[in-house]
């Protein structure tokens, strides 16, 4: 009589070999960065040159970067609002394609003749109203893909990725603009955003608790400024960055491409010096992946100091290895800021209100920075180029050493365990809070923030927000 054969065991599950706060949302978030930002970081060059390719001045570049930022900082807060009250991808794949859309308009009218410096002010306007919506909705979107001790981890990596594709971008698009011309290059920055949306399209948010009906978008924006005010350490950083991004802003996007020009050869050097500020940032991401300071945003603030440099290189001007040097070292110690940043919004801010506060985080950020590149020409004209650099470089030291007179900046500490009830600060007078509470219970659960990180893809390189 035969003897049944032995049935076989359970099959094992296969063990993921990605980290377990490396869900679905996560991945692909980091891919659409990758793909943005390959093509952003050579479009912001070809849009430069094109202004200077169609016979525009240092002035005309510094109005063509202003309409990119005006919309951004009229519909910032809006877009915070409409990101807390709609489910966020959508408000991604939307922005997303409006800047797709512009962008191809763009490089058409490049490719096609020389177009008017309206046309190029006018679409560039499209794509900062887009990106209005975008950072806000994907600050909070990125919060909620990550949970657990790690975080600090996973922020390290999507930003080692996102600048990781910019040295990329920026070398590949410098290069481009010298071959074939910045129409070429605002092409493929159109069907970057193109595949980017439609990555974004597959995000899950069904892990996101659905948020109960407010009293309206003014009610929504009150409960955002509420929590913003609420906090020093917050609010000081944000108007310490308003004039910080408004200086890199002017340098990189006005002062850089004509330095470039008259010092350094033209696009292409310009270019490699934007890809040594993506190796800089690429560091500083390995660095924050190991490296957990207790006193993140006193470490972060520390770290803004150094993006001084690039602005002195540029008044000098140093060749483009000393400038290559300067743009590095700003790319790490931003990095160690971006990273410090990120943790202490996912720590310290409550998960519905993420986009609300990282709207006013970046509406704060760059509400100056219209004003800095419409008036970048005029300062030149009046002061000169390099002791507009230099004074640059001077006050980025002052007002980073002045966000160090707040107590908050100096004592917040890291918190794996535990946040403060929202509304509060850091006396610890409040009973703590679970993290959980503020957070969806899957794996990849949503947290708080805004950032110098992730980097809406329409920022200026070195902006720290990201």
């Amino acid at each position: 009589m035969s003897t049944p054969a032995a049935s076989p065991p359970p099959p094992t599950p296969s063990r993921s070999r990605r980290p377990e706060w490396a869900g679905r949302n996560y991945l692909l978030l980091t891919a659409a960065a990758i793909i943005t930002n390959l093509g952003t970081h050579g479009a912001l060059i070809a849009a430069a040159f094109a202004v200077l390719q169609s016979g525009g001045d240092g002035g005309d570049v510094g109005l063509v970067a202003a309409a990119r930022t005006l919309p951004l900082v009229l519909f910032l807060l809006i877009g915070g609002a409409v990101a807390d009250r709609i489910p966020r991808h959508r408000v991604m794949v939307a922005a997303n394609a409006l800047n797709c859309v512009s962008q191809a308009v763009f490089a058409f009218l490049v490719l096609t003749g020389d177009p008017e410096l309206w046309q190029m002010m006018l679409l560039t306007a499209l794509c900062g109203t887009g990106q209005a919506f975008f950072s806000p909705a994907a600050e909070g979107m990125l919060m909620s893909s990550v949970s657990g001790e790690q975080v600090s981890r996973a922020f390290a990596l999507f930003r080692m990725a996102m600048h990781g594709a910019g040295i990329g971008g920026a070398a590949l698009g410098g290069a481009m603009i010298a071959a074939i011309g910045p129409g070429w290059v605002l092409a493929i920055d159109a069907a970057a955003f193109a595949v980017a949306g439609a990555l974004r399209a597959f995000l899950d948010v069904g892990h996101i608790a659905e948020r109960k009906p407010g009293g309206g978008l003014l009610s929504d924006l009150r409960e955002g400024w509420q929590e913003f005010v609420g906090r020093p350490w917050l609010w000081s950083i944000v108007a310490q960055f308003s004039i910080v991004v408004a200086l890199i802003g002017a340098a990189e996007s006005v002062y850089g491409p004509l330095v470039a020009r008259d010092h350094l050869g033209g696009a292409r050097p310009w270019g490699l010096a934007l890809a040594a500020f993506g190796v800089g940032t690429l560091v500083g991401a390995l660095l924050m992946m190991r490296w957990k300071p207790r006193r993140m945003l006193l470490v972060g603030t520390l770290g803004v100091f150094p993006i001084a440099l690039p602005s002195a290189a540029l008044a000098v001007p140093l060749d483009v290895v000393g400038l290559s040097a300067a743009m590095f070292v700003s790319g790490v110690a931003i990095e160690v800021f971006g990273v410090a940043w990120m943790t202490t919004l996912h720590q310290e801010i409550p998960e519905d209100k993420l986009s609300r506060v990282s709207a006013y985080d970046w509406f704060g950020s760059t509400a100056m920075l219209p004003l800095s590149t419409a008036l970048a020409g005029p300062a030149e004209s009046l002061f000169g180029r390099s002791e507009a650099l230099l004074g640059s470089a001077t006050l980025i030291v002052v007002v980073t050493g002045l966000v160090l007179l707040v107590p908050d900046v100096r004592n917040l500490t890291r918190r794996t365990k535990q946040v403060t009830a929202p509304g509060h600060g850091l006396d610890g007078a409040v009973a703590p809070v679970p993290v959980a509470a503020h957070a969806p219970q899957p794996a990849h659960a949503p947290q708080p923030a805004p950032s110098p990180a992730p980097a809406p893809e329409t920022a200026p390189a070195s902006e720290p927000r990201a």
